[in-house]
């Protein structure tokens, strides 16, 4: 059964990006000229990750082409 909710590590992993950067958004919201954040949820006092929700945020990302 594949995983629905991921942690933050795991989620660092699956986006293939750093740990502080997922924290460091989150705290910083969005920015101009930055990428945003993917959305997170809180159960408690832990953060979460919906995988459904990275997938769509990984495909909203643009995508270059070199000329």
């Amino acid at each position: 059964m594949e995983k629905r909710v991921l942690t933050e590590i795991e989620t660092a992993e699956y986006i293939s990006m750093s740990r502080s950067y997922l924290r460091q958004s989150r705290m910083e919201g969005n920015r101009a000229n930055r990428t945003p954040a993917p959305p997170f949820i809180k159960i408690g006092r832990s953060i979460r990750y919906l995988k459904e929700d990275l997938d769509k945020w990984l495909n909203e990302q643009p995508k270059y082409q070199h000329p």
